[in-house]
């Protein structure tokens, strides 16, 4: 086994101990994986997914949504996944439909501007939609996490976005900036 192959093991295993809690069990429909990278977390929400569902890939990273597209063909997958080149920052451009939920896993502390962003996302949620964030527990900044965002940061940068019941619903110990959560918060008007 090589070390990238133990090493997106190890992260694969985190990313669902990160995600797990973030689901109910029947979960499903139309969702969409923004800034999703190497799709370690968009595997995993299609796994995690009732069968059916449907999933957007969305990177502004060309060569990463190859990567996607690439392993996408070595399995056979329970939910429909597209791949879609783009920049989440700028959600209209994208043409996604009404969306079931929205996970942001590592993509948001990209974005220096936080509350319009997270607010054009939400109008794309249909009522009862889900918004997923994925984060390092931090504010201090680096050159990879230049924007992070603290879990105390999260419930006020829902709630600012028209969205309820935002919460923490896990933690996880990283090697990297010391702690990862999961914030979860939902579209109940609509």
């Amino acid at each position: 086994m090589s070390n990238f192959s133990g090493h997106r093991e190890g992260w694969t295993a985190k990313a669902r101990l990160l995600l797990a809690p973030a689901l109910a069990d029947d979960e499903g429909g139309v969702w969409a994986d923004l800034g999703c990278g190497d799709g370690i977390f968009t595997f995993l929400l299609c796994a995690m997914l009732t069968p059916g569902s449907q999933i957007y890939a969305v990177d502004r990273d060309r060569l990463a949504l190859e990567r996607v597209a690439q392993r996408k063909g070595t399995l056979s997958l329970a939910c429909e996944l597209t791949t879609l080149h783009g920049d989440f920052t700028r959600p209209r451009s994208l043409h996604l439909p009404p969306l079931d939920g929205i996970l942001l896993a590592n993509s948001l502390h990209f974005v220096a501007d936080k509350p319009p962003v997270v607010a054009t996302l939400a109008a794309l949620l249909k009522e009862g939609g889900k918004l997923v964030v994925v984060e390092y527990n931090t504010r201090q900044g680096t050159s990879a996490v230049p924007f992070p965002i603290h879990e105390s940061d999260f419930e006020g940068l829902a709630e600012a976005a028209g969205l309820e019941q935002a919460r923490v619903v896990t933690r996880a110990p990283s090697t990297f900036l010391g702690e990862m959560f999961t914030g979860v918060a939902v579209k109940v008007g609509g």
